[in-house]
Formats: C-alpha cells, structure tokens, sequence
C-alpha cells in the first residue's frame, strides 16, 4: 500500500512540474508577443512619419522622384506585410531607403536648414533610437525563449505542447551596406 502512495506523489509531483514548465512557456511565447508588437509600434510610427518627410524633401529635391518614389512604395511594403517575417524584411528596406533620403539632403542646403524637415529627421532619429532598442530586447527575449523550449527536460514538454522557436530580428541585407549615393 505504501508504493501506492510514492506512485500517486510522483505522479502529482509530475503534474506540477508539467503544469509549471507549461505556465512558464506561455509566459516566455507572451512576452516575445508583446515585445514585437514594441517592435511595430516604433516602426508604424516611423512609416506615419514618411509621408511628411517625402512631401518635405519633393519641395527641394524636384529631380529626386525616383528615390521618393521607391521611399514610399517600401512604406506600402511595410504596411502590408502581415507577418513578421514579411515586415523585418519590409522594414530593412525602408531604412536603407531612409538612409538614402537623409544623404540626398547634403546636396541641397535649403533643405537642410527647412525646420520642418530638422524636426522630422530628428523624430526619425528618435524613432530608429527607438526601434535598435526595441530590437534589442526582443532579440533578447527570443534567445530567452528558443533557450529554453531547447532545455532538456523542457524541450519534451514543449515539444508535447507545440511551442515553436521564434525568429530573431536580424538587420537585411541591405541594412548592411553603405549607404550609396550616385549623381
């Protein structure tokens, strides 16, 4: 009768230990959540940022239509990808098209000196503060998260209940590159 009791402790022993294990998961996969949604939040507000800046920088740089041009069309990118895989890839455009936008003012010294648009290039540049810091601590959490669904024993756990491990925000391809300006 006794190592029906032991059976029976181990057992809830066992329970408890699942249920914890799971609850902490759900917590980790809740976090990463909400930190991309920070993520997507900074950059929906540097995207509604853009219209303005553009409108700005057409009144100066009449010539530069293409570069606008493909500034906005990376914003619509942006704004319709759904996943956030499609936006990360959206979004590493964007900036090297940011990029590209603010190194076109250096050739028009009207330009530079329009307060409307120094006010807008230093809320893009609080923005993409922002946005690196954001980056960051989902970057952060992720590892956090992929660290621990990979753990054993809790990878058995997770691999019972179908947490998958999460993608880190990694800057593209052309995030990389200097920015190259030719006239």
């Amino acid at each position: 009768m006794e190592w029906l009791y032991i059976i029976l402790a181990l057992i809830v022993i066992l329970i408890i230990y699942v249920v914890g294990v799971y609850n902490s998961l759900v917590v980790l996969r809740q976090k990463v959540k909400n930190q991309w949604s920070q993520i997507d939040v900074q950059l929906k507000r540097r995207s509604d940022l853009i219209p303005n800046l553009v409108e700005t920088v057409k009144g100066y740089a009449k010539h530069e239509k293409e570069t606008l041009q493909k500034v906005i069309e990376a914003r619509n990118a942006y704004l319709a990808a759904e996943s956030p895989e499609a936006k990360m890839k959206a979004n590493g455009e964007l900036t090297n098209l940011i990029s590209k936008l603010f190194a076109l003012s250096e050739n028009y010294p009207e330009l530079k000196a329009d307060t409307s648009f120094l006010k807008l290039q230093s809320d893009l540049k609080e923005t993409e503060d922002k946005i690196a810091y954001a980056r960051q601590f989902y970057n952060d959490i992720v590892m956090k998260y992929n660290a621990k669904i990979e753990t054993f024993p809790v990878n058995i756990i997770a691999n019972w209940f179908k947490f998958e491990t999460k993608e880190f925000f990694e800057a593209g391809e052309a995030e990389k590159e200097n920015v190259n300006i030719k006239f």
